[in-house]
């Protein structure tokens, strides 16, 4: 689904990516690792489009997609949650929802509608909430809707980067049962979060990184594999 092939990428003078490679599979959940500053949004964001490579190869299904623009990549189907959520000011928890559908053009209305329904029913909470505005949602509400407006598109593949990231311990439960229930779906996701115990029950696999690099891969169904994880990011 998703393959990285030694991939660079730079801010400037700073080398931040120093030839990552890893894959996501069909239906996996691959868990990104690592401490802070490390690399792991440059990551996602150099997946999405968000920042061009300086080198490497980047495929999806098989077709590079590595230095294309961020709105080509998601219309090739990967949907990217980042880390700040991005909910659009001036614009209810439906509107921002219906800009998602925008990802799929030329879906006919019918199916839009029925789209729209089945993530209301996923996201009970934003139904409640569908003619409020979208950013004065609780930090918890407003992640469920970053993550609602890009599922709404029917991506490929879903990156989510830091989805718990300051919410209260209730609200990171609600969002592990979702991930986790678009795992039990098979979406292919690759995720960056910080609760590295929690996100490692989600996940299929896991690659931890370090300056850059992958320095480990492993299963997280070993707990081999997962005590490795945890020593070489000191969690």
């Amino acid at each position: 689904m998703l393959r990285l092939e030694n991939v660079h990428t730079h801010y400037g003078l700073s080398h931040v990516l120093q030839g990552v490679s890893l894959t996501v599979e069909e239906g996996e959940v691959v868990g990104l690792f690592g401490r802070n500053g490390v690399g792991k949004t440059t990551v996602m964001k150099t997946i999405a489009g968000w920042v061009r490579p300086t080198s490497g190869s980047i495929e999806l299904g098989g077709e590079s997609i590595a230095g294309m623009a961020s709105d080509d990549i998601c219309r090739r189907g990967i949907g990217f949650v980042p880390e700040d959520r991005r909910i659009f000011p001036g614009l209810s928890v439906e509107e921002n929802l219906k800009l998602g559908l925008l990802q799929c053009p030329r879906r006919p209305a019918r199916e839009s509608r029925e789209k729209l329904e089945r993530i209301y029913q996923r996201f009970p909470r934003l139904k409640e909430r569908r003619n409020q505005m979208g950013t004065t949602l609780s930090g918890g509400e407003q992640q469920m809707l970053a993550m609602a407006r890009v599922l709404v598109g029917a991506p490929k593949l879903l990156l989510i980067d830091e989805p718990t990231e300051g919410l209260a311990p209730m609200i990171v439960d609600e969002i592990f049962s979702i991930i986790g229930g678009l795992r039990e779906e098979g979406v292919p996701i690759l995720l960056v979060e910080q609760n590295v115990h929690r996100a490692v029950e989600v996940s299929t696999r896991f690659y931890a990184l370090e300056r850059g690099l992958i320095i480990l891969e492993g299963k997280a169904s070993s707990a081999a594999d997962r005590k490795a994880l945890m020593e070489s990011i000191a969690v």
